[in-house]
């Protein structure tokens, strides 16, 4: 263990245990973030659009401001980036974070001078807590390596502009620039193959001890380094032993990643967005993700099933319940009021706050009134999975829809590492659980409305190869699980196997 390892400990025992005191103080700490929030906001032009002067608890914010998306909130952006100031707040934005909207093409979201700690220290924060709970420092010692966009930066006005995952790469600290992997050069390779290759060339010899990105792209690194080298990820780097993900559903990719390792590693999980840093995994053994209480973020939680009505339901922190799906809203020092991020939790636990991500709220499929979520999905495929002994790499699901009463369904497309024992039973299991799961959807499969999914095989690389036709390979960038029309399920039919 050398001095970073050991000087570490004593840092990440004082973290957590000012995490730990700060989550039983949740519901104090969001109203005093909201009257912050609303104290520096009505000297804004939103604020004063809004009245916020005149507001001075929930209730009252609720009344004077809508809830909103990015494309009903893109005029006030539009003057930020013409050069406007005290515009959503205070002066102007330091960054922008630029992320692919599904309906707004391209968004820009302010990062301020008072909200990019929230980006950076989070992130710190839920690698100090598992030092602390597992007392596992050693990796500190060694080559970490984090697969995210480039750190180069444009400028949208005067404002650098880039993917939040190239932002807070500017902001890693001096201390771990000397473990960081992989080089700055290779980093800002906009083509993902090409930059995979050169960060298998990087790291492929070296004492790699973590191992941070989403999921799927984590994979496709793994398997070309045991393409490269016909070794597990086990035996190339034998001090491996914590990866970080986020970004997407940990539990469909879990076995494989595992698979491909060769031994059990510790995982931490990341709730993060170009909005905010919302939550992080703060233990190994308590389920859920801790929410960011006292993060410059206020939060509204909506009922999942009134996310479409005029007027939804505005639950704050104290009003949540256990098990009930709720779509996240933020208020925060970046600017953002009344903002939907699109996702989905569902809270496992009250004191302390802990959550898990459920799903996007634009993911679902409810062509005949079934409104079957991601989450509803993922356990019922889960379930056929281990009892078919399948491997799955990567799966959507869409409507078809047929003229003829009875013949619409569910359509899968999957790709298999390893196909079922038996495909008929393993469509069963899908399809039976997702009934239990989904009284709607089993309403329509026994009133002969629908009937039961079908699965679409897809050949090797084929989401690899959807990715790269639609400019989406790599990065952040996630396969929807869900859609409500064909138009990512027409473009697959080209890659069936």
């Amino acid at each position: 263990m050398n001095l970073k390892s050991l000087l570490a400990k004593p840092f990440a025992h004082y973290i957590h245990n000012k995490i730990q005191k700060n989550a039983h103080s949740a519901l104090e700490d969001q109203d005093a973030i909201l009257k912050s929030l609303l104290k520096i906001g009505k000297s804004t032009v939103f604020g004063k659009d809004h009245g916020l002067g005149q507001v001075t608890d929930h209730a009252g914010f609720v009344q004077a401001v809508p809830v909103r998306d990015y494309e009903q909130f893109k005029p006030y952006i539009q003057q930020v980036k013409e050069g406007r100031h005290n515009i959503l707040w205070k002066g102007r934005p330091i960054y922008f974070a630029k992320t692919s909207g599904t309906t707004s093409g391209v968004k820009y979201i302010p990062i301020t001078k008072d909200s990019i700690d929230n980006h950076i220290d989070s992130a710190r924060n839920a690698l100090l807590c598992y030092m602390a709970e597992t007392g596992n420092s050693g990796f500190a010692s060694g080559k970490m390596i984090f697969l995210s966009g480039s750190p180069e930066l444009e400028r949208v006005g005067d404002i650098p502009t880039g993917r939040l995952s190239g932002i807070v790469n500017h902001h890693i600290p001096s201390y771990l620039r000397s473990n960081q992997l992989p080089s700055y050069e290779t980093n800002c390779i906009e083509d993902w193959e090409t930059k995979l290759e050169k960060i298998v060339a990087e790291t492929v010899n070296k004492d790699m001890t973590l191992i941070s990105g989403i999921p799927p792209w984590m994979q496709m690194y793994f398997d070309r380094l045991m393409e490269k080298t016909g070794k597990k990820i086990a035996a190339l780097f034998p001090n491996f032993s914590v990866m970080v993900q986020g970004g997407v559903n940990f539990e469909p990719y879990k076995a494989r990643l595992f698979e491909s390792i060769g031994k059990k590693v510790d995982s931490i999980e990341l709730f993060p967005a170009s909005e905010g840093f919302f939550a992080f995994q703060d233990s190994q053994v308590k389920e859920g993700l801790l929410l960011n209480t006292n993060s410059g973020i206020y939060y509204e939680f909506i009922p999942a099933a009134e996310v479409f009505s005029e007027n939804p339901t505005r639950l704050s922190l104290k009003e949540v319940k256990l098990g009930e799906n709720y779509a996240l809203v933020i208020n925060s020092n970046a600017g953002l009021w009344g903002y939907n991020i699109g996702d989905t939790v569902k809270f496992v636990s009250i004191d302390p706050y802990r959550l898990v991500v459920s799903g996007r709220i634009k993911h679902f499929i409810s062509a005949f009134g079934e409104h079957v979520i991601g989450e509803e999905v993922e356990q019922a495929l889960l379930k056929a999975v281990t009892e078919q002994h399948a491997k799955v790499t990567e799966f959507t699901v869409a409507p078809m829809v047929q003229q003829q009463q009875g013949k619409s369904y569910h359509e899968w497309f999957i790709e298999f590492e390893k196909e079922p024992d038996d495909m008929q039973r393993f469509r069963e299991i899908i399809d039976q659980n997702l009934r239990r799961k989904n009284v709607y959807y089993d309403d329509l499969i026994s009133g002969n409305i629908l009937q039961p999914l079908q699965i679409r095989r897809l050949r090797k690389n084929a989401f690899i190869d959807y990715m790269r036709s639609v400019g989406k390979l790599g990065g952040q960038n996630k396969v929807p699980r869900l859609s409500n029309d064909r138009q990512i399920a027409d473009a697959l039919e080209e890659f069936a196997g």
